[in-house]
């Protein structure tokens, strides 16, 4: 799910169907759903052009299933599609560098799209471990933080895609959030079921947090004072006051 504080807007990937759905805060909400690739997954959205890239997990049983949507909010559907090389991951809009990065597990990679032409890869980024997966950037330094399958944390250059930094995880990650307020990385590990938190400014681990095994997914506060994990085996949500 993505939410658009410019457009006020809520854009949600419905894996099942195929389809994205697009609505406005608020009760009793009007749902406009949009044919996409198969299985949908990561969305990145840039607000003046309203354009939506909707990354696809796609199907091995499918070819060419592998792909990015690139959907015409205006018009209410998708405008082409853009072949990748594998299952897609996390993806994010950069309005600085005016560009989309994609996380792509195998080959292990990151897809850049221009945001003046989203019709075609613009450009690679190789990742030198296995499943590149949780994606997010800090736009004050342009940096790229991706957290890979092999319990590793990389830190990019978003223009350039050097590596600058390499970091150990407690294990197969997923989420990953920055706190631009308190420059600070979230990276949620599912088993054993953690919180790594990195200082962003050194890059040195500061703690890792116990949430519960299984949990994988996390949520940020817009102000930065509170991280949410999700706790699936214990039907509860975990609230973190950052510090």
């Amino acid at each position: 799910m993505l939410i658009s504080d410019e457009a006020q807007l809520i854009i949600a990937s419905n894996r099942s169907e195929n389809t994205i759905g697009i609505f406005a805060p608020g009760p009793q909400p009007e749902v406009t759903k949009i044919a996409v690739g198969v299985h949908p997954n990561g969305l990145a959205f840039d607000a003046k052009r309203r354009v939506i890239i909707v990354a696809n997990l796609g199907d091995p049983a499918i070819p060419g299933s592998y792909t990015l949507s690139v959907v015409d909010l205006d018009a209410r559907q998708m405008r082409t599609e853009i072949p990748v090389a594998g299952p897609t991951r996390w993806t994010l809009y950069d309005p600085d560098a005016d560009a989309y990065y994609v996380n792509i597990s195998d080959p292990p990679q990151i897809v850049v799209v221009d945001g003046h032409d989203p019709s075609q890869i613009a450009r690679l980024i190789d990742i030198p471990v296995v499943g590149p997966h949780g994606l997010d950037l800090d736009l004050a330094t342009g940096r790229l933080f991706c957290a890979c399958d092999a319990a590793t944390l990389l830190t990019l250059e978003a223009r350039s895609g050097k590596i600058i930094d390499r970091q150990a995880l407690s294990g197969k990650p997923d989420v990953v959030f920055f706190n631009r307020q308190h420059r600070q990385l979230y990276v949620a590990v599912g088993d054993p079921g953690v919180i790594d938190v990195f200082d962003t400014t050194t890059m040195g681990r500061l703690a890792t947090v116990t949430t519960e095994p299984g949990a994988h997914t996390s949520a940020l506060a817009p102000a930065g004072d509170y991280v949410f994990a999700f706790l699936p085996a214990s039907h509860r949500a975990a609230i973190y006051q950052v510090i």
